[in-house]
């Protein structure tokens, strides 16, 4: 039954997509929600667009397309791209974006956020395409390194997280593209390495500050851990403590949360599933009692939203862009829709790793980051 349901959302989402198209632009392009008007918000199509094609190539949607709109698609996602290599989303300003005190760091996380997907949908189109790296190799250096990641704070997890995985994209990306760069590559990952070693918490797996006097920053350092992991995953290195992020992540109530949460917490536990013979009946348990929630919170449209409306409910953002676009949430939206979908990946393929629901199986990112997985080989 639960299958069949998947594949009835799946139609619906595929469905709801078409009906984001933004008018006068290459076919593909997509509005970020129905609320978004492009004439207004014309950065925002960029993070549509991004969403929605990684979206589809998860579900399998992208393999009919051809070749010459796969290229033309790939270069309107080119054009917000840098000669440097990072992308930048229209209409952000200065007095418009925070993450950090400092402007240089705010810029840095959204810069490397949005590089990071824009990338990631321009190899779901073209898996062969170079990326100009400029600004990944001062990293290269180890003294830079190391004064990069003294400055990470972990009193936002979360925040860092984000910021280690999506370096770490770029720098194993580097490698797959020079194959000369590679070893030093390897030594700026061997760095990183031992930076998270120094840190990790042994009781629950995760860095972060007051995991053990806040629920909240619990939580937190959690949502943050799991982008750490990807690469170990990514590099077949052996995960210390993930026993310990197993128990947490078992420990929490199988509702929804936020897309966010949602996929922190599944991406971490069906990837220990996949690793290591450790409460592996619990987690089936637990995602087989989370996936029907999951999927009744589909909207009619086909769309996920982020969390549902309420009264006390703050507007969903760009993330950074505090005083940029925004709409209320409860609404479909495309980030929304493909964390969810990540989810529903994730779980249909813990469950079920023979089960092929459309000609293909899930395309999950190769890239490390959201949407990144590394089952097991068959």
């Amino acid at each position: 039954m639960m299958k069949n349901q998947i594949m009835h959302a799946r139609e619906q989402t595929l469905n709801w997509l078409q009906t984001l198209q933004a008018s006068g632009a290459p076919q593909g392009v997509v509005c970020i929600s129905a609320l978004h008007d492009p004439q207004i918000w014309p950065g925002m199509l960029l993070p549509g667009t991004y969403n929605a094609v990684m979206l589809k190539e998860l579900l399998g949607a992208l393999e009919a397309e051809s070749d010459a709109h796969r290229v033309e698609l790939a270069n309107w996602i080119k054009s917000h791209r840098k000669p440097n290599g990072i992308y930048k989303i229209q209409g952000m300003t200065d007095d418009a974006v925070y993450k950090k005190p400092n402007l240089h760091d705010t810029w840095q996380y959204i810069d490397f956020h949005v590089s990071n997907y824009s990338m990631g949908a321009v190899q779901a189109l073209l898996p062969h395409e170079q990326h100009p790296l400029e600004f990944v190799t001062p990293f290269l250096d180890a003294q830079y390194l190391k004064a990069w990641l003294s400055e990470r704070d972990l009193r936002d997890p979360w925040q860092e997280g984000n910021n280690i995985v999506n370096l770490g994209s770029f720098l194993l990306l580097l490698a797959e593209q020079n194959k000369a760069l590679a070893p030093q590559v390897n030594e700026s990952m061997r760095i990183m390495f031992d930076w998270h070693d120094r840190l990790q918490e042994p009781s629950t797996g995760f860095w972060g500050i007051g995991q053990h006097h806040s629920a909240l920053q619990l939580l937190h350092a959690m949502a943050g851990s799991m982008h750490n992991f990807h690469l170990w995953y990514k590099l077949g290195r052996k995960l210390p403590y993930q026993d310990k992020a197993v128990d947490y992540a078992l420990s929490c109530p199988t509702r929804i949360h936020s897309a966010c949460i949602d996929v922190d917490l599944i991406d971490l536990m069906v990837h220990a599933h996949w690793q290591q013979d450790y409460r592996r009946q619990d987690i089936e348990n637990w995602l087989l009692a989370l996936l029907p929630h999951l999927l009744n919170f589909q909207n009619k449209d086909g769309g996920f939203s982020d969390v549902s409306a309420g009264p006390n409910v703050p507007p969903r953002r760009q993330d950074g862009w505090v005083k940029g676009y925004e709409e209320p949430q409860g609404h479909s939206n495309t980030f929304a829709t493909w964390f969810r979908w990540i989810v529903i990946a994730m779980v249909a393929q813990c469950l079920w790793p023979d089960w092929k629901p459309f000609a293909g199986a899930w395309a999950f990112r190769r890239m490390v980051g959201i949407g990144f997985a590394m089952p097991p080989k068959v």
